[in-house]
């Protein structure tokens, strides 16, 4: 029979192993800026031609989260920035943006959104 520590533990692993993005969020006067990428991609450099990507841990990452918590926010976010097939795949099912809106550099796709809200 296991602990409570080890019991905790291992939801925590559960939990951790679930959490299949980073996520950085900004705030910048009334608008939240959101930054996703795949976790596996994170600290990667991709090249094309003389153009150079590099999908750092300061612009991508300061948590790790979950696909439920990534839906919430790319739900509510005005300013939305996304690197990788899981997170793409994602906004795209939920009809946040058209393939066609899709650049891929490297086999590896990045789709931005902005989402205008109020009266102009």
């Amino acid at each position: 029979m296991k602990t409570k520590e080890e019991e905790e533990e291992e939801m925590d692993n559960i939990k951790s192993y679930n959490k299949n993005y980073a996520l950085r969020k900004i705030k910048y006067q009334e608008t939240q800026i959101i930054n996703i990428c795949d976790l596996d991609l994170v600290g990667k450099k991709i090249n094309q031609g003389d153009f150079t990507i590099n999908i750092s841990k300061e612009y991508y990452y300061s948590e790790e989260i979950t696909k439920e918590e990534a839906t919430v926010l790319l739900k509510d976010a005005s300013i939305i920035n996304l690197v990788g097939n899981n997170i793409v795949e994602l906004a795209l099912d939920l009809k946040l943006a058209k393939r066609n809106s899709v650049k891929v550099i490297e086999n590896i796709p990045f789709l931005m959104i902005f989402r205008f809200t109020g009266i102009y």
